[in-house]
């Protein structure tokens, strides 16, 4: 419920900020979909597509941080008083990794769950690494670092920007193209005999449809780029630790356990990412991913 509540509330933010900066937009530079004989006006609509498309990844990349806090109960852990060994040599193992891979010091938490982890944040040198206490209990001490390790390199490679770009990307052409489409299947309905502004029944109709098609496409292609991620940041983990061996005992330990899907803002981003379809995961199948470490793939 509470995790429904964020999602709900987040979008709510988004579109009232995001209709404010189109209202802005269209009184400072007079842009519209539409031109004044109704046709389309395809640099106007790709302008408020791009507004649309980019501006609720940015806005959800912005609160990344603040939500998956609060989505998951992470508890971040002070630097100046660790609750305890555990969590001071969580502190040391990341601060270790992030020196390797040249970032500065995430912050990090721990939450209760099941066996998972993820890394999240705007920007590589203010991220947040976060591990359930199922990982912490489930895994030992050279495991759960190969995990650290993986999160490190997600955020040394700049994942979440990456991921967020490209996301931006397809929300864009996905809004711009189905409301292309929209407007030619509803003129060649009308027969060209109205000069209306692209709003007729044909028009809406398409434009839904197209964008639940679309949508679907798009997310084939972020769920891809977001396999490939998974493989270099295992391989990163392996560099950090000088060999893949604990990265591999570690993928082998998670195999066998029963994960918790994170919400979906951080769900790319996890050491797991649940079991879906082959087309729409966000991470290759855990065989795979030790093939690939162990040069087999």
């Amino acid at each position: 419920m509470k995790r429904i509540s964020l999602f709900i509330m987040t979008n709510l933010a988004i579109m009232v900020v995001l209709t404010i900066v189109l209202a802005v937009v269209r009184t400072m530079f007079g842009i519209d979909m539409y031109s004044i004989s109704g046709g389309l006006n395809l640099t106007g609509l790709l302008v408020i597509s791009a507004v649309f498309g980019f501006g609720g990844a940015l806005i959800s990349l912005m609160m990344s941080k603040f939500m998956a806090k609060r989505a998951v109960g992470a508890k971040v852990i002070n630097p100046q008083a660790p609750g305890g060994e555990t969590e001071a040599w969580l502190l040391r193992t990341v601060e270790r990794l992030s020196n390797q891979a040249g970032i500065a010091m995430p912050e990090v938490a721990i939450y209760d769950g099941a066996p998972n982890a993820f890394a999240t944040g705007a920007r590589r040198n203010a991220a947040l690494v976060a591990v359930s206490t199922g990982l912490l209990r489930g895994m030992n001490r050279d495991e759960v670092e190969a995990v650290l390790g993986h999160e490190v390199a997600h955020v040394a490679n700049g994942d979440m920007v990456t991921l967020t770009l490209i996301q931006g990307v397809l929300n864009t052409f996905v809004f711009f193209l189905s409301r292309v489409i929209g407007f030619v299947v509803d003129n060649a309905l009308s027969g060209n005999n109205e000069r209306r502004r692209g709003h007729g029944i044909g028009y809406m109709i398409t434009v839904i449809v197209c964008q639940i098609v679309l949508g679907i496409l798009a997310s084939m292609i972020v769920a891809w780029f977001s396999r490939q991620r998974e493989y270099r940041a295992d391989a990163g983990s392996a560099g950090y630790l000088g060999s893949p061996r604990k990265m591999t005992a570690a993928l082998r330990r998670l195999g066998g356990m029963t994960t918790q899907q994170l919400p979906e803002s951080i769900q790319a981003l996890g050491i797991s990412g649940g079991k879906l379809s082959s087309l729409f995961a966000t991470h290759p199948p855990i065989e795979k991913r030790i093939a690939a470490l162990e040069g087999r793939r």
